[in-house]
């Protein structure tokens, strides 16, 4: 073979090899160019994540924000709303404290005027005889009424609370004496206190009589049920409280009231009346028996109604008594300084301290002089 042969073979040879490294490098930037594709691809792929991640993560802080905001804006309101409960709290305690002072007062002042104006009283059980009037004397009472006179006397009364005393001198002057100080040093053993002495204003009282008419041949009954109409009943109950087999008399009248079931009944004859009331029941037949309460009929009036107050003139009130030690020594103690004439005391009658915590009602009885012989 020749040189130039082999020249060309070499040349070809390098041809083919510079032709294959080419295509090499053509497949590695077609792959670079596909992978550097995949990677933009991938890359904006991120990008869109990342501003949608952004995107929540902002309307997350936002509404982070807005909770915070809400959260401070409603615990202001509920702050100011308990400070205005706390005010109207306070202001309704206050109005609770003075509501309640109102109701002491208004307490204390009916108990005063009970004290005042009350009649009503337990009167004790006394035997009364009744005797006819003999020949000549006048007699007022009627056949077929019993009458009844009573006089009603309060005494006069006075309501001690605690740390209060009431003392009675057996002289008047020693009252007037101990009024006029302003004080009074009482000594306990070692210790002292003062004590001031009052003038006493006795509530008011009354007196009044009571006239009672008590009829001898009527009567009073109730508990009558309605089981027929009202002209039945009347009828029913006329017939029953006739038989005399029952107790009952010749009757005079009869009134019957159905809203109340109730009536009265007047007997021709006394006697029957007062019987029944004894008995205090009585049985009617009315379609079947019954049993009605039977009471007395009677009237009363109040005549000479009187109301009067006074002072007692030789007690005196002592207020502002601090419980040093018990009742009993304490009341001891009052009792001795307010017997010293060099206290200006004298003898004591009577003398009664209320401890604190306690009220008690002193009564008086008016003073009766000794008939000189």
């Amino acid at each position: 073979m020749s040189l130039t042969g082999e020249l060309v073979e070499d040349e070809a040879s390098r041809t083919s090899d510079a032709a294959a490294e080419i295509q090499k490098y053509k497949d590695l930037i077609e792959s670079a160019d596909t992978e550097k594709s995949r990677l933009l691809l991938e890359k904006a792929e991120a990008e869109s994540e990342k501003r949608k991640a952004e995107a929540e993560l902002q309307n997350f802080m936002d509404d982070e924000d807005n909770v915070f905001n809400k959260y401070n804006k409603d615990h202001v309101e509920v702050q100011e709303e308990m400070k205005s409960l706390d005010r109207a709290g306070q202001d309704l305690k206050r109005e609770l404290h003075d509501l309640q002072k109102k109701l002491q007062f208004k307490r204390e002042e009916i108990d005063s005027l009970q004290r005042k104006f009350k009649i009503e009283a337990r009167i004790p059980v006394k035997p009364v005889k009744f005797k006819r009037a003999l020949d000549g004397e006048e007699c007022e009472e009627a056949d077929d009424q019993v009458k009844s006179e009573f006089t009603v006397t309060q005494r006069p009364s006075f309501l001690l609370k605690g740390g209060q005393a009431l003392i009675t001198f057996e002289e008047e002057k020693v009252a007037e004496q101990i009024l006029r100080l302003a004080k009074c040093s009482v000594a306990c053993d070692k210790a002292k206190m003062d004590v001031k002495p009052y003038a006493l204003s006795l509530d008011p009282s009354v007196k009044f009589e009571v006239h009672i008419q008590v009829s001898k041949k009527s009567i009073r009954f109730c508990n009558a049920p309605p089981t027929l109409s009202e002209e039945r009943m009347r009828d029913r109950l006329e017939l029953s409280f006739s038989r005399a087999s029952r107790g009952g008399g010749e009757v005079e009248k009869l009134e019957y009231h159905r809203d109340t079931h109730s009536g009265r009944v007047t007997f021709l004859n006394t006697g029957v009346a007062e019987n029944l009331v004894h008995r205090g029941k009585f049985c009617v037949n009315t379609g079947s028996d019954v049993e009605v309460d039977v009471l007395p009929l009677y009237e009363y009036e109040l005549r000479k109604f009187q109301t009067y107050s006074g002072v007692p003139n030789r007690s005196v009130l002592l207020g502002g008594i601090q419980a040093l030690m018990d009742e009993e020594d304490l009341q001891d103690h009052l009792e001795i300084h307010f017997q010293k004439p060099s206290n200006y005391g004298g003898e004591v009658e009577n003398i009664k301290y209320v401890p604190e915590g306690v009220q008690l009602t002193a009564f008086f009885s008016e003073d009766v002089k000794e008939k000189e012989d």
